[in-house]
């Protein structure tokens, strides 16, 4: 998702200064989108568990968090459009990035970016802290769902962190188990993280063994290419063959002219 797309009516300084490669905009955007994806990865079971489920004790401090991230992407988005150096058609050009000011749970489309790029050879490491982020979120979303729920069986947060370290290593022992809707939700996107961790890891581990086959093969000496020959180089030899024959057929015929000359003087007194 490129919130850097062309647009159609700029002039020539608002475009140097807001799609050039050196522009305002994209040097600010570089900067701060692996930032703010990741901040909105790890904000995401507080905004998308509603603040009454916390409970009356700290349900204003979740409100008061909430608005701060709100606040957060309020400046962000009026970085940009200041940048952009129209404000109001750059927000009215980005309706996600304007709805996740009011609405912050749409704020994680944009955290696709940072799942989405960590799949690259050689960011194992990147997807794991990813994956560890979205199990993580999902205990928690699941823990507040279900700790007061009928007929639960989770009821600390440590039982829904092993819940979900057994649900994203596929085990399912089965000792707790959500029982209500969002929960539910939550555990099939635990699931999912915990099947596509595996599927990362097993084609990561086979690609290093398959490298290290190849680097262990050792290649024979391979025969060097014949050089190719152009039809001047061919023309070229072919005068050269020539005058070799002509010279050694000039050769022969003096010497076989030179033989009887000299027979003739050794049979005279």
């Amino acid at each position: 998702m490129n919130d850097n797309a062309q647009r159609p009516g700029h002039g020539a300084d608002d475009d140097s200064a807001v799609d050039g490669p050196g522009g305002r905009l994209a040097t600010y955007e570089a900067r701060t989108e692996k930032v703010l994806d990741l901040f909105a990865l790890l904000t995401l079971w507080i905004v998308v568990v509603p603040p009454w489920d916390f409970g009356h004790d700290v349900e204003g401090i979740v409100w008061t968090i909430r608005v701060a991230v709100s606040v957060v992407y309020g400046i962000d988005l009026a970085i940009r459009g200041v940048l952009a150096r129209r404000p109001v058609r750059y927000a009215l050009t980005h309706p996600v990035m304007l709805v996740s000011v009011v609405f912050p749970p749409v704020r994680v489309i944009f955290s696709f970016r940072l799942v989405r790029s960590v799949f690259r050879r050689g960011h194992l490491g990147r997807f794991l802290v990813a994956a560890a982020v979205l199990v993580l979120n999902g205990a928690v979303i699941v823990y507040l769902f279900e700790r007061h729920a009928p007929k639960s069986s989770i009821h600390t947060l440590g039982e829904s962190l092993w819940w979900s370290l057994v649900t994203v290593t596929t085990v399912g022992y089965g000792d707790y188990t959500p029982v209500t809707v969002p929960g539910r939700v939550a555990a099939c996107f635990v699931m999912g993280v915990g099947l596509l961790t595996l599927a990362v890891v097993t084609a990561q581990v086979a690609s290093s063994f398959v490298a290290q086959g190849q680097g262990k093969a050792q290649p024979g000496p391979q025969a060097e290419p014949a050089p190719e020959v152009t039809l001047a180089e061919l023309d070229r030899r072919l005068a050269r063959i020539e005058e070799l024959i002509t010279a050694a057929t000039a050769s022969s015929s003096q010497r076989a002219a030179g033989a009887p000359e000299r027979d003739a003087g050794s049979d005279s007194p």
